[in-house]
């Protein structure tokens, strides 16, 4: 039998690499869950509400490079829309499937449930144009070439799509083929004159410095990213948003680059140095330092993902890993100029002292395993965290450009799902999980085994930092019995703590080293126990609001 238009699709999303698909039913999308459900290569991961599954598709992506999402019409997908544009903000392909009304109730502009009430269908769809790049109602006629298409625009700009099946269309056969569209290649000519150049400016650099972005990662270009590194000898360091992009236990690491917020040594480095390679890292906010980045424009070459700069001149039509390759085949090694990197130092505090940011983030730091996946919340946790110096094959996954708040929860569901060999660490304030913390439950359904801290300090810290008036009521919230929400939520099994001191601390984690179920530890600090990096970007951004 010919395949259905929603069972073709599913197979090639198989293909690239898709093996579960997060969602919430509806009735109008019955036939996209069913034929996930019925498909025995693939596996449905139904969430607490389409946001959280938005998020958790989010987090999939970020380990296996894509996802898919399924959302009904209208409440679903627009629940989801905010999942959805922070995966457009951080370039992760999700394919949103939405399961829509048939085309005869949207030709007659039936007065139907999930609709305004104005017999307009299409609204939805424009509503998700900007944070989606490309989108397309699958027909039986237009399915194989869209399916191409809409894989190849993902995949390209490595940004979320939008794919509507119409439920009468949805079980249809297939009418026509389409080949797969291969991957751009980069012109020859203008990849072979930014090579040239490129090299040309480091042979005659005294001194370089590599920063590798998040778009290394994204646009699958590490293993390139890391031959480059292995053959020149070059030094790198990282900014916020791409920490653990490459490994950060090798010779060539120099640190965590923030502007002239964190660590002078390697700002003065980085800056300092005759060329700066800048490769995929946006310059955001939070990874400048909040704009306090000085990078000298006549020293920085910017190896973008379709485009490099560099003295003034564009190359377009030049592909990042090819770029990348190229430069790892032709640059010579040579004994760079380096500084070693530091991490976040000996724990403070012992025995009954309380749990403070000295004694707090260190102690986290020195519990990630090698090959562990971090997932930490925007905020102060990840703040915290970030200048800790990972193990080996240990990944750090933040939500650092877009930073909604929940969002660590359900991406830890998901990172979980897709890398099941791997420990997961969930690392999230309080304020945060509030918003999605009904997703633990989804950990103990499917069997996995992470490990969670919650950071409970009264309250959105980050928000306290942020305000002139750190007290005010909107920055507090319910007290919550952290600990006791894994046995509500059907973890059976799990260890739980609630801890307030460091001892407390300290026994709770070596028990969690070992543990054999899942783990959720609650901790207990002051209301202003802030990480110094929380403190800086707080003033930083304050002051930037007043224009000073």
């Amino acid at each position: 039998m010919a395949r259905t238009v929603i069972e073709h699709v599913l197979s090639r999303l198989r293909d690239i690499g898709v093996t579960d698909v997060f969602g919430v039913p509806g009735d109008y999308s019955f036939a996209v869950s069913d034929a996930v459900c019925n498909d025995p290569d693939l596996q449905w991961v139904g969430c607490c509400n389409e946001l959280n599954a938005a998020y958790a598709a989010d987090g999939y992506a970020r380990i296996r490079g894509v996802a898919a999402l399924s959302t009904t019409y209208g409440v679903g997908e627009l629940s989801a829309i905010n999942g959805i544009a922070g995966a457009y903000a951080e370039h992760l392909p999700i394919f949103h499937l939405v399961g829509t009304p048939n085309m005869a109730t949207q030709s007659a502009r039936a007065l139907m449930h999930h609709t305004l009430g104005n017999g307009e269908y299409d609204l939805y769809r424009r509503m998700s144009e900007p944070v989606v790049c490309a989108q397309a109602v699958m027909t039986p006629q237009n399915v194989a070439w869209e399916t191409e298409r809409l894989i190849a625009e993902a995949l390209y700009h490595r940004r979320p799509v939008y794919m509507a099946f119409p439920a009468d269309l949805a079980n249809q056969p297939v009418a026509g083929e389409a080949p797969a569209i291969a991957a751009p290649r980069s012109n020859a000519a203008q990849l072979a004159r930014a090579a040239d150049e490129i090299v040309a400016a480091l042979q005659a650099a005294g001194s370089a410095c590599v920063l590798p972005g998040i778009l290394v990662q994204r646009a699958g270009a590490r293993a390139a990213m890391q031959a480059l590194i292995d053959a020149s000898g070059l030094p790198f360091a990282t900014m916020f948003m791409a920490k653990s992009v490459l490994d950060e236990q090798q010779p060539g690491y120099v640190g965590m680059y923030d502007g002239a917020l964190m660590n002078p040594e390697v700002r003065d480095f980085v800056e300092g140095a005759d060329r700066v390679l800048v490769v995929g890292s946006p310059m955001t906010d939070f990874n400048t330092g909040a704009f306090t980045a000085r990078l000298d424009a006549r020293k920085t070459i910017t190896i973008g993902h379709h485009r490099t700069l560099i003295d003034g001149r564009v190359h377009t039509d030049v592909e990042m890993g090819e770029l990348l390759a190229a430069l790892a085949q032709r640059l010579p090694r040579r004994d760079w100029k380096r500084i070693a990197a530091g991490s976040l130092g000996a724990p403070a505090g012992r025995g009954g002292d309380a749990i403070d940011a000295s004694a707090l983030y260190p102690r986290w730091a020195g519990f990630i395993r090698p090959d562990d996946v971090v997932v930490a919340e925007t905020g102060t946790v990840s703040m915290g965290l970030g200048f800790a110096r990972l193990p080996r094959g240990a990944g750090f996954h933040n939500q650092t450009l877009w930073g909604s708040i929940g969002w660590a929860t359900p991406a830890a569901f998901g990172a979980a799902v897709a890398a099941p060999g791997r420990r997961v660490l969930l690392l999230t304030g309080d304020g945060s999980h509030q918003l999605t913390a009904q997703e633990i439950g989804q950990f103990g359904r499917l069997g996995l085994k992470p490990v969670v801290f919650v950071l409970n300090n009264s309250g959105y810290l980050i928000e306290r930092l942020l305000n002139k008036d750190p007290a005010i009521a909107y920055n507090d919230i319910a007290p919550w019995r952290y600990a006791e929400l894994p046995h509500a939520l059907g973890c059976d099994g799990w260890m739980t703590a609630r801890v307030t001191t460091c001892d407390e601390l300290d026994d709770a984690m070596a028990a969690a080293a070992t543990a054999e179920a899942g783990v959720y530890i609650e901790v207990v600090t002051d209301a202003y126990a802030a990480s110094p990096l929380a403190q800086k970007l707080g003033d930083a951004l304050k002051a930037m609001r007043k224009g000073e």
